[in-house]
This record gives structure tokens, C-alpha cells and sequence, in this order.
């Protein structure tokens, strides 16, 4: 057995003995620091993969969707975000309170989340690009998996050699791409290497979106409403924050906001950080959000909230545990961990992406 496997079959083990121990909660909390809002994360929602998501790690069936519910709903209290903001020190929210949320703008969240969401009574979140509704185009993400699945890596590293100095980043996998391509690009560099790779695939980007419907329509998006969800900004495009300069804030930030609410007809009052990291949260865009009337900001490094945590630094679990011993450690163990190490590692706040890893994909 190799030692990742030994490791993760420790992990495993010890996972489940924890979670059969009586008063494994209070056990927990002696691991770290006060955690007062727990935060989860969910994106597609399918039956099956499709190459447009195959090995991005954000596809959760509806069958372990509904055992999530099912969990968060036995052993925490599920809040609204005007919870969280009303009491952002945390100290009249419920024992163990949970947000749930949902990031991008995928047609699986209003076709499956949103009626078990309200069959449960679990309000939600729901932070999109609008860019992509009504499938106007393919998100980046999307693309980029789509190409790599049906004509593989060697046509990806093709398109990178249109964007000047990007033959020094090693591309062999999805995750090469998502964690060290794309946030060392520029806006505009971002859209040169697109535009090769629609080029060298032969995809009309307009046409493929419309055949995958994978994304909201203005009325899905507008029906949400009645299913107790409120709609969050995620950017315009899905872009990582921390290339964008001021003047760019207005095409990503406030176009998304003010279209989002255009269609909702509903105030859009936060933010979520495409892929989840910190270091896309420079105080220049900070101040930009705060500015133009965004309440919250939200990441998925997975680190235990503190209380009286910063509603503009609030952070999120990718949960994608397969059962409740192992979302119990997700949930409750790691984020407490992480918050430790941070701290013995000299991590400040903003820096504890470096630590964590953040968000693996979207």
C-alpha cells in the first residue's frame, strides 16, 4: 500500500471512530478556535458528469445532495445571509449555525438544489455569473474542461502559446490550469488563450453552450426567489480577482451586480471570490465591493469562522464528503485544524490561501 493510501485510510478510520464517540461535537470543539458560523459550498448538481465538468471536482448526484440536507439539517441550524448580517458577531445566532450556498450560475441548482432545499427548509445563497444565463456563451472553466476531455491536454498547451510568457507554466492537467495558468493571466491575456482554444477546437462558443444547457435562464433565475434563495455576485466572467485592475472592477463586479438585479429584481448584497482564494481579495477590490454597496464577501479555503469573524472575509467549506462521518470531519475537525496551523504557521487572515489551498476548481 502506497502511503497516500495508508494515510488516507488512517484519516478514514480515525474519521469514523470520532463520529461514533458520544459527544463527538464537544470533542471537536477542543481542537481549535470558537467556530460560530459554519459555511458550505455546493456547485452542479447531476446524475451524471459531462465532459464540460468531468474532473473539475464541483458535480455532487442528487442522491448525496440530499443526504448533505439531511445531515446539515439533524445537527445544525440553517440561517439566511440577513441573519449573518444582522448579528455579524455571531452571538445571537443559533448553536452550530450553517449557510448554505452555491456558486456559478448552473441550471442544476434551480432544476435539483432549490426544491430539496425547500422541501428540507434550508434557505441558500446563490452566487452567479450572468454572463452565462441563458446560455449565451460557456464559462472558461467549462471550456477549457470540455477541450481537455475530448482532444486532450496537448491542444490546451497549444492555445497557452498565444499568450506571451506562458510556455513557463507546465500544463498537464486541469488543475495546472485552474491553479497556476489562469491566475497569472491578465483579462485580456485570459481572452487571447480563449479565443485560441475555441480557434484550434473548432467550437462556436454561442452554439456549443446552447446544445449543453448547463445554465441558469433569466427566469430560473427570477423563480429562485420563491424558493427561499437569495442571488450573489460572482463576477461577470468567473475571473480571478487579484489581475484585475480598478478600472476593470466596473465590467466584472458592477455590470454583474446590476444585471443580476436588472433580472432578479432583487439587491444583490454579496460577493463570492471566483475559486475561492484570499489572494484574489486584494483592499483595493475590498474597498470596491464595501463601496459599492456589497455587505459580505465570501471565499472557500475551508477555516473555521471565528466569532465576531469580518463579514467581508467570511470563508466557505467545498463540501464533497460521501457520508456523515466524513462530512462531520469536513464540517466540524479540518476547518479547526487549518485555523490552527494558520495561526502556529504565522499565517495572517488574508494569506492563509497559501496554507489551505483553497477551492480546488471553480
Amino acid at each position: 500500500m502506497s502511503y497516500s493510501r495508508f494515510r488516507q485510510t488512517a484519516i478514514n478510520l480515525a474519521t469514523e471512530a470520532l463520529w461514533r464517540t458520544p459527544g463527538c461535537f464537544g470533542i471537536a470543539s477542543m481542537l481549535g478556535p470558537s467556530y460560530s458560523l459554519r459555511c458550505v459550498v455546493f456547485h452542479n448538481i447531476a446524475d451524471t458528469e459531462s465532459p464540460f465538468t468531468s474532473g473539475m471536482n464541483v458535480s455532487i448526484t442528487p442522491e448525496k445532495f440530499e443526504a448533505a440536507l439531511k445531515f446539515l439539517t439533524r445537527y445544525y441550524a440553517p440561517v439566511h445571509l440577513q441573519d449573518v448580517l444582522t448579528d455579524s458577531e455571531g452571538r445571537g445566532l443559533p448553536p452550530r449555525a450553517m449557510l448554505v450556498t452555491f456558486d456559478d450560475a448552473y441550471a442544476s441548482v434551480a432544476e435539483w438544489a432549490a426544491p430539496l432545499c425547500r422541501q428540507y427548509g434550508v434557505p441558500a445563497v446563490f452566487f452567479v455569473n450572468a454572463a452565462f444565463l441563458d446560455n449565451q456563451r460557456l464559462a472558461p472553466d467549462n471550456l477549457v474542461c470540455y477541450v481537455a476531455n475530448v482532444l486532450g491536454m496537448e491542444t490546451i498547451r497549444a492555445a497557452a502559446q498565444a499568450v506571451r510568457g506562458a510556455g513557463t507554466i507546465e500544463l498537464h492537467s486541469l488543475s495546472d490550469v485552474f491553479t497556476s495558468f489562469f491566475p497569472a493571466l491578465s483579462l485580456s491575456e485570459r481572452e487571447v488563450f480563449l479565443n485560441a482554444l475555441r480557434q484550434l477546437a473548432g467550437i462556436t462558443d454561442s452554439r456549443m453552450a446552447e446544445e449543453a444547457g448547463l445554465y441558469l435562464t433569466s427566469k430560473q433565475l427570477r423563480d429562485l426567489a420563491s424558493f427561499d434563495f437569495e442571488i450573489g455576485n460572482h463576477t461577470y466572467t468567473h475571473v480571478h480577482c487579484r489581475s484585475l485592475a480598478r478600472e476593470e472592477f466596473s465590467t466584472q463586479v458592477d455590470r454583474n451586480k446590476a444585471e443580476l438585479e436588472s433580472i432578479s429584481g432583487t439587491n444583490v448584497r454579496s460577493f463570492s471570490q471566483p475559486y475561492g482564494s484570499s489572494t484574489d481579495l486584494t483592499p483595493e477590490l475590498a474597498e470596491h465591493l464595501e463601496r459599492s454597496g456589497h455587505k459580505a464577501i465570501f471565499l472557500s479555503e475551508s477555516v473555521a469562522n471565528r466569532r465576531g469573524a469580518d463579514p467581508f472575509h467570511l470563508d466557505r467549506i467545498s463540501a464533497r464528503a460521501e457520508s456523515d462521518d466524513a462530512l462531520f470531519f469536513e464540517v466540524e475537525v479540518l476547518p479547526r485544524l487549518r485555523a490552527v496551523r494558520n495561526r502556529l504557521l504565522g499565517f495572517p487572515p488574508q494569506d492563509a490561501h497559501h496554507a489551505s489551498g483553497g477551492e480546488s476548481v471553480s
